[in-house]
């Protein structure tokens, strides 16, 4: 109660002063000549990397780098759903693993993230499609993963404007539920790490570009950047879509394609969907926030690209899904809308691990999944970099797998609600 109290004297003596008094969240520091780890990216990955290697490893002379500002990039252009849903055991276990600090992060980041736990339901419209459904959700209970299918009753009932109606353009027959899995506010992801991360002597360096990487004898040694040349003698990258540009820096090509994902919101309404529905029948997911905004996407624009913006037909198409999944969406406005860049793997699934370039680390090709994967894709980062090894959890997702051929292919069993 005391705590309570004087959260609310502070907040009302800084609304009085204009918001003049508002102490900073994290530091603003000058770069140091040289750093024991350097991270590249200062989006949700990159700062859970930082953080987990000071909380647990004890590495405290670290350097976050971001070009923009933090949540500038992915972290902050995305539909923020968390799941754990997936078929492959590597994939089952990572992202179950992620899921686990989730519901944990709130506290530990000592940061509200909003993390809530309303559930995923991935919507069935073919015998063939219930099958594949089940299969995945029996394999999901056998990696300890909460899985439940529910007939088109339970789903009537729990979702009562969906058109499950036999008129609808492809009818419902079931769905597959994740009853633990949900959303989080993406913002409040990157500030809490970031806060986290500085409270523990990571420095975080916002407007500063990598411009460079310095190779000696193969060996990285440290970082060009706009704001001068910074020794490492590890370094991280952890940059979504410019996964590809930075590793050519090193003469380092990667098995990744740069695409653009769209997102939008409607206006806001009174509460109407209570959890994350994706379309079996197209490429579509949607949920609502709690702003009261639906927050929808769909598929790639399907074309390499750079671009933190997006084209019509492919909106055209998720509005197309959304009407066929909730008739009453036709009578809304479109808010505003973003887009992506995403970093698509050759398998489709993430690449955490060590590289040719030796104290060079790769974080990336993280497809529609790195939302989700943010907590513990940094705990396993973390530990990877630490130890110049990876973790059991990671161990199978490696750069050297496709030379090997041992993909990490779900072929659709992982459903791809985007961009998370």
């Amino acid at each position: 109660m005391h705590g309570m109290k004087y959260s609310l004297f502070q907040l009302a003596r800084n609304a009085l002063s204009a918001h003049r008094r508002w102490p900073q969240a994290w530091r603003d520091p000058v770069p140091k000549p040289g750093y024991e780890v350097i991270i590249i990216g200062g989006g949700g990955h990159g700062l859970a990397t930082a953080y987990y290697l000071a909380k647990v490893h004890g590495i405290r002379n670290i350097a976050v780098l971001e070009k923009g500002w933090l949540g500038g990039g992915n972290t902050g252009r995305n539909t923020t759903i968390i799941r754990s849903n997936y078929l492959l055991p590597a994939n089952a276990h990572l992202y179950e693993h992620s899921l686990k600090l989730w519901e944990g992060l709130t506290q530990e980041l000592d940061y509200n993230v909003m993390f809530s736990q309303r559930g995923v339901l991935n919507l069935a419209h073919s015998d063939a499609q219930r099958d594949a459904y089940v299969r995945r959700g029996n394999a999901m209970r056998l990696n300890g993963i909460d899985a439940k299918w529910l007939e088109l009753e339970q789903i009537r009932a729990r979702v009562p404007l969906l058109d499950t109606s036999t008129r609808a353009r492809y009818p419902i027959v079931g769905g597959l539920l994740q009853g633990r899995a949900g959303v989080a506010r993406h913002d409040a992801v990157a500030w809490g790490y970031a806060r986290a991360a500085d409270r523990l002597g990571v420095d975080i360096i916002q407007n500063c570009a990598c411009t460079g990487l310095r190779v000696v004898g193969g060996n990285l040694v440290g970082v060009e950047t706009s704001r001068g040349y910074i020794a490492a003698q590890r370094v991280g990258i952890a940059v979504a879509g410019n996964s590809s540009e930075v590793a050519r820096m090193a003469d380092l090509a990667l098995p990744i394609e740069s695409h653009l994902l769209q997102a939008f919101v409607s206006e806001p309404v009174k509460p109407v969907i209570d959890s994350v529905i994706t379309y079996g029948a197209g490429h579509f997911y949607i949920s609502q926030s709690d702003r009261g905004e639906l927050v929808m996407g769909g598929d790639l624009d399907f074309y390499n690209s750079y671009a933190q913006r997006g084209n019509l037909p492919a909106i055209e198409e998720a509005v197309s899904s959304a009407i066929q999944l909730f008739p009453f969406v036709s009578r809304l406005r479109m808010m505003r809308h973003w887009g992506g860049v995403m970093d698509m793997s050759m398998d489709g699934s993430p690449i955490i691990g060590k590289t040719p370039v030796r104290n060079l680390y790769l974080n990336g090709g993280w497809c529609y999944g790195g939302f989700k994967a943010t907590p513990g894709s940094g705990w396993v980062f973390a530990h990877t970099i630490a130890n110049d090894a990876p973790h059991a959890l990671n161990a199978a997702f490696s750069l050297e797998r496709f030379a090997r051929g041992e993909l990490l292919d779900e072929r659709g069993a992982g459903p791809h609600p985007g961009h998370q």
